[in-house]
């Protein structure tokens, strides 16, 4: 039986002398396990489009639920990435991310967008590369099922507290207590960017704007909050801040 889908590749493996086993974020499908034939020789029809990190439509044959690539026609991609190692990287640790809140026959679409959008925006230079990542770290928790509640203290009500609990994704006030927990600062500026981001229309997810400290703060807070509620690091973001460092 032949299907078509549309993905994003998050994942290769090499395999015997010439295949690959491509790890697919498909709308339809979630994750997909593929394997790409004589993909790695030089005269391989399929090689562009079963890059990592590129869209592609994929015709696939199954067989006793395996799926082998019989075509593939790349859509998008993204050769800004290709040029620029900081932002490949970046995109690189989106990807992973994608691929550790997604599972097998379980269609995430909105994951998928965000993650093509964000890979947009960094080509488009939207808005800084920083808050590109802050903004999809965020987005993605809440699409992972860890939406913060952002809407004031959790132990007072006051609508603009001081302290993020990133293990509870609770606001607080410094003076109240509101159990144990590892609590950032948080200005009024990067809160209110806390609450666009989580709560904004997808299309205008990467068009704010935020200046100053609050940068930083809200850097610090989406990271935090997105390792700490995966609880897991990412070997992507290691690379990249590795870069940046350099």
């Amino acid at each position: 039986m032949f299907l078509k889908t549309d993905g994003l590749v998050v994942r290769q493996v090499n395999y015997k002398d010439n295949d690959q086993i491509l790890t697919v974020l498909t709308k339809e499908h979630g994750l997909m396990t593929l394997k790409a034939r004589g993909v790695r020789s030089r005269s391989s029809r399929l090689k562009g489009a079963c890059q990592l990190l590129a869209y592609s439509e994929f015709t696939v044959f199954e067989n006793r639920g395996f799926h082998t690539i019989d075509e593939a026609n790349a859509i998008q991609m993204f050769p800004e990435l290709r040029t620029d190692i900081e932002l490949l990287s970046l995109a690189s640790y989106f990807t992973q991310v994608a691929e550790v809140l997604s599972q097998e026959d379980m269609p995430n679409p909105e994951l998928l967008s965000l993650t093509l959008n964000a890979f947009y925006a960094l080509c488009r230079r939207l808005c800084m590369p920083e808050l590109v990542k802050a903004a999809f770290e965020l987005r993605a928790a809440c699409l992972g099922g860890y939406t913060p509640e952002l809407s004031g203290c959790a132990v007072c009500g006051n609508p603009e507290p001081d302290r993020f609990d990133v293990r509870g994704g609770i606001l607080c006030c410094a003076s109240c207590s509101a159990g144990e927990g590892l609590r950032l600062p948080v200005s009024p500026g990067s809160l209110a960017a806390m609450r666009y981001l989580v709560s904004c229309d997808a299309k205008r997810l990467f068009s704010f704007r935020l200046e100053g400290r609050a940068v930083k703060e809200l850097c610090d807070l989406a990271e935090t909050y997105l390792q700490t509620q995966l609880e897991r690091g990412f070997y992507t973001l290691d690379f990249y801040k590795s870069l940046l460092m350099s």
